[in-house]
């Protein structure tokens, strides 16, 4: 059985080695000439020498915004060092760490671009892949296919009214590298997620002033700098020299941040592949992973406020149960049932389409349901035990959260060392 992998980032990683383990024949397609996906840093922005865009989203003095005890995969974690909060580098060293130990290089084809997948009979895909070095095209026919071309590199930005009138300049955190670029500035930072707060953080060392606009129910209780103003209220429209909120307040600046997330994006998807994408609504999945209309195709790691690698290997494994013949599918009715129930109870708690793959609280029901369907080996609950005291501590100390360090005790207990 030949599956495809298209990336290898995270996902790719640990879905070409268990797709291994599970003995098939493995292809993985990077179009970088290296593993790490998103935790590689590239000073460039904007577009590579072959003209495709920057894959990362990474900036210089990234920490870890959960702890290395619960990073990595289930069987293989990071390691050494008394910090549970880590440098980006240091994630980094762990993929190619990884990648050595199940000796998956020699599987990845690097400078490769997947330019176009379609259906091929029944079950299998076409798979039209661009050599970026020698610019030739080659086809080829899988039976199954892995997307793991990651989810933090296509920027989403707010179309707002007035925003051709700003004289500004504008970025996005994807091409954020440094806090040299807020030196002197009158900055606006739109949202208040992990990377909103670390850039609010960067900018309040060297601006002259900051707002930081978002709209949280109960402002977060961060003790920024005496230049840094929380606004809990939506910009409404930019101005030539600043924005108007709506709140009623107005203010000049001179650089506008904008942490407002990331979407999906599957160029290389034919039309015909049975799935779309609708505010950042991947549908129809089965589980968040599996392509409905065609279940030998599954997407790793959509899913957002998770254990992002430890999710993407109990879905990668979730997957292989299915490709392989191991676990029968339900009907194609049940799974679209399925889908159907989760998308209206997340609607009904207020969440809207842009949050229907958002885990938080959920995640680790989410677990124990993709183990018990596929019969597979669930992840320690106390994964999501202790990424929930986290997640409330980002909102509450945002400034210190990193400087606590933790050990797991057992499958359902940690504890915090400081």
């Amino acid at each position: 059985m030949k599956v495809a992998v298209i990336g290898a980032g995270s996902g790719g990683l640990c879905a070409a080695k268990n797709s291994l383990e599970a003995g098939l024949q493995v292809t993985v397609f990077e179009q970088t000439d290296q593993i790490g996906g998103t935790w590689v840093f590239r000073e460039e922005v904007g577009k590579d020498e072959f003209g495709l865009d920057i894959h990362s989203s990474m900036y210089r003095g990234l920490k870890t915004n959960l702890p290395k005890e619960i990073m990595g995969f289930p069987d293989f974690r990071i390691t050494g060092g008394e910090q549970s909060f880590i440098s980006a580098e240091r994630v980094l060293q762990f993929h190619h760490e990884y990648a050595d130990h199940f000796n998956l290089r020699k599987w990845i084809k690097f400078h490769h671009n997947v330019v176009r997948v379609k259906p091929h009979g029944e079950s299998q895909w076409e798979v039209l892949v661009r050599d970026l070095l020698q610019d030739k095209y080659t086809t080829s026919i899988f039976d199954a296919i892995f997307i793991c071309n990651g989810h933090y590199s296509a920027p989403s930005t707010p179309n707002y009214p007035g925003r051709k009138l700003f004289k500004g300049r504008e970025i996005h955190s994807h091409d954020y590298r440094c806090k040299d670029v807020f030196k002197g500035e009158r900055v606006l930072v739109i949202g208040a997620g992990p990377s909103g707060m670390d850039l609010t953080k960067d900018a309040a060392e060297v601006a002259e002033f900051v707002v930081q606009s978002h709209h949280w129910k109960e402002p977060p209780s961060v003790p920024f700098p005496k230049n840094v103003l929380q606004k809990s209220a939506d910009v409404v429209r930019l101005t030539e020299n600043g924005a108007v909120f709506s709140d009623g307040s107005s203010e000049s600046f001179t650089i506008i941040a904008y942490c407002t997330g990331y979407k999906f994006t599957f160029p290389f998807l034919s039309v015909d592949c049975g799935v779309s994408v609708e505010q950042n609504y991947l549908s129809p999945l089965y589980q968040h992973c599996l392509n409905i209309n065609r279940p030998t195709m599954a997407f790793i790691g959509i899913c957002n406020f998770v254990i992002a690698s430890q999710m993407m290997d109990l879905q990668v494994r979730f997957a292989l149960k299915f490709f392989t013949g191991q676990k029968e599918l339900p009907s194609r009715a049940d799974m679209l049932a399925s889908e159907k129930y989760e998308i209206t109870r997340r609607l009904k708690k207020g969440l809207t389409l842009r949050k229907a793959h958002f885990m938080g609280e959920d995640q680790g029901k989410y677990f124990e349901d993709m183990a018990k369907i596929a019969d597979i080996t669930p992840l320690p609950p106390v994964f999501a035990i202790l990424h929930t005291e986290i997640c409330s501590l980002i909102r509450s100390d945002i400034m210190n959260f990193r400087r606590h360090n933790y050990e797991l005790v057992d499958d359902h207990t940690f504890k915090k060392l400081t």
